[in-house]
């Protein structure tokens, strides 16, 4: 009400931090409802938080207080104690450059924050993106939106990923949203969910998979399971000789068979076992192969290995194939 309707970690600081600059903003506030410049909305909201800060917020015990500025400090002091950041994140009204993913057309919205240099600083602006964004996606639902497709990408998905999410890949679909995201590993995604069932709730609302080499046994065991079984034919051998008459040699100290018969057995079962075995994903996938697990959209294809064209080895296949053309 006091500041146009903007409000930025900064503001947020202030008012839990400094008493004298609440105080203000509360007087401030009453001048607008006195003089009759607040509608009714406005008017019912200003009752509501005068309620709060003066019968509630003031009279909260000390260790209480102290608790909920620590929580709420953990995220304001990362805007407040960087001026580059401040300013990027918290500037003023006229110099926002985005406003939301619902004003957004045809464009890209993309967070390059480098983790090992801002590492709480990009962890919490990518929950708010990824939340601002699933929201405006969901609320498609909502309005019965029927607009163009959209696409959610991200890599290093364990770093961001919350239980939330789930329920978000699995509604998804039905507004038009693709997405595509890329994890180290089953175990790195549970480590970051700290929840097993979420972590696997996840991981089956994706349905196109694709596998890299990996010695992660969570992973494996996962992937082999989501893969299915098959009947395989297995083979035994087995080899056994018999002789009529054996013979001791003193010098060279070994037993000489004479009279002799060799035998040989080979004998086929068929076992219902996993499509791919374990060494498939650690030992036998070679460098830019992978074992997908896709569907057309109508069907799901059966699994198998395929052979991936890294980008940056683009441009040498098509020098090389312009060469061999011209020759």
């Amino acid at each position: 009400m006091y500041n146009d309707g903007y409000v930025t970690f900064i503001e947020l600081h202030k008012l839990i931090y400094d008493k004298k600059y609440l105080a203000e903003k509360i007087s401030f506030v009453k001048d607008l409802f006195l003089s009759s410049k607040l509608n009714y909305t406005q008017v019912y909201e200003f009752s509501t938080c005068i309620d709060f800060f003066q019968n509630e917020f003031q009279h909260l015990d000390s260790k209480v207080l102290s608790i909920i500025q620590s929580e709420i400090s953990r995220i304001t002091q990362i805007f407040i104690n960087d001026l580059e950041v401040k300013e990027t994140f918290c500037p003023d009204k006229k110099d926002i450059t985005f406003r939301g993913f619902e004003n957004l057309t045809n464009d890209i919205v993309v967070l390059n924050m480098n983790i090992a240099e801002y590492h709480n600083l990009s962890k919490i602006l990518a929950a708010y993106l990824k939340l601002d964004f699933q929201s405006e996606i969901l609320m498609r639902l909502a309005k019965k939106i029927n607009s163009r497709p959209v696409a959610f990408v991200c890599d290093e998905y364990s770093e961001y990923a919350t239980e939330n999410d789930a329920n978000f890949f699995s509604e998804s679909r039905e507004a038009k949203c693709i997405n595509i995201v890329a994890t180290q590993s089953y175990t790195s995604l549970l480590n970051s969910i700290k929840e097993q069932a979420a972590a696997k709730v996840v991981i089956q609302s994706l349905v196109n998979k694709i596998w890299f080499r990996t010695d992660d046994v969570f992973t494996i065991e996962e992937a082999q399971k989501q893969l299915g079984k098959e009947d395989k034919i297995k083979y035994s051998r087995s080899i056994s000789e018999n002789a009529k008459e054996t013979k001791y040699n003193y010098f060279l100290r070994t037993y000489r068979s004479e009279n002799s018969n060799l035998s040989e057995s080979i004998s086929t079962q068929i076992q219902h076992d996993f499509v791919f075995d374990a060494s498939a994903f650690s030992i036998n996938l070679k460098t830019f192969h992978a074992i997908c697990f896709i569907s057309t959209g109508t069907e799901i294809l059966k699994p198998c290995v395929v052979k991936l064209q890294p980008s940056f080895n683009t441009n040498t296949q098509t020098q090389k194939s312009k060469h061999k053309s011209y020759i």
